[in-house]
């Protein structure tokens, strides 16, 4: 189960998170794998989307904000753009777009940052917003000040947060085909004369995680691993329905809807062509396929349409 924990250290301004997206993730490639037209990502795409998801998980789980958080990378390599959209109640999603073959072992620049013009955005969607008004976008480069570009993904995050959020970032990710994990530490506003010495040997404690830990130990192995001699202040964690977990907006009744949009003659065109109709899902991949008789329906009068069940199904 995806969970999500948060924990502070006593006696040190300092907040962490910690989050592993395990059925979560999976339904994220599961649904993109069984596409017919795309089939599953590259590995190398896969590992920087589960990255992105664990990342926009500890990001908006920090935030006072009702709405939808969306991380953006937009390149000028294969990968196009990639996208994680996490809702502040946790509900997440993610998908990209490619325009060239992307070789295994491929490096974030090698996929999104050939020619130094990829950048990443973070986009507060707030649930609240009203028609024309904007909402919050924050862009930062791929490359450092030195001009070199960055390795990963958490990299990319801690470099926004230390240039647009004036918030001090540790941040660890790792990915495959079973989790995506991520460790955060933050460096909260208001220093006292010891905090840099705090900051500094938390930042070193977590960095000793190996990429294996993080996807393969449990949430209090791994804790302990790295804090046993600190004081942990620990929130309850979140899961199941409270926690993380995936969510698209499509679904078969919106596809039906968009085929009556298109119009009946196009519609028996495609059938008679193809045998079937294919509605997919542009951002996670799922498919709904509508046969001929499913057509005679979709199109059939309203007074020989099946009556609705009086309770929702």
């Amino acid at each position: 189960m995806s969970e999500l924990h948060s924990f502070m250290f006593e006696g040190a301004p300092v907040r962490g998170r910690l989050v592993r997206l395990t059925d979560a993730w999976q339904q994220v490639l599961q649904r993109r794998a069984a596409n017919s037209r795309t089939g599953a990502w590259p590995p190398p795409v896969a590992e920087m989307l589960g990255q992105m998801l664990a990342a926009g998980t500890l990001m908006v789980s920090g935030l006072k904000f009702e709405g939808a958080l969306l991380l953006q990378i937009a390149g000028d390599g294969p990968v196009r753009l990639a996208v994680a959209e996490v809702q502040s109640d946790l509900r997440l999603r993610a998908t990209a777009t490619l325009a060239g073959s992307v070789p295994p072992g491929a490096t974030l620049a090698d996929m999104v940052n050939v020619h130094g013009r990829g950048r990443c955005a973070v986009t507060l969607d707030a649930a609240s917003r009203q028609p024309g008004q904007q909402p919050y976008q924050g862009v930062a480069a791929l490359r450092g000040a030195d001009g070199q570009p960055f390795a990963d993904v958490a990299a990319v995050i801690e470099h926004y947060m230390r240039q647009s959020e004036q918030l001090e970032t540790m941040l660890m990710l790792a990915a495959d085909e079973q989790v995506a994990a991520g460790l955060m530490l933050q460096r909260m506003p208001g220093k006292r004369e010891d905090s840099d010495e705090d900051w500094r040997r938390l930042v070193t404690l977590a960095r000793s995680l190996k990429r294996e830990e993080l996807l393969g130990l449990d949430a209090e192995t791994l804790l302990h691993r790295l804090f046993w001699q600190e004081k942990l202040l620990r929130f309850a964690p979140l899961e199941g329905e409270e926690g993380p977990r995936f969510a698209c907006t499509c679904s078969r009744a919106r596809a039906a809807q968009m085929l009556r949009g298109l119009g009946e003659e196009e519609v028996r065109a495609v059938l008679h062509e193809r045998g079937q109709v294919e509605v997919g899902c542009e951002f996670c991949g799922q498919q709904e396929r509508f046969d001929a008789v499913d057509v005679e329906c979709l199109f059939a009068p309203a007074a020989t349409q099946p009556p609705a069940p009086e309770t929702l199904q």
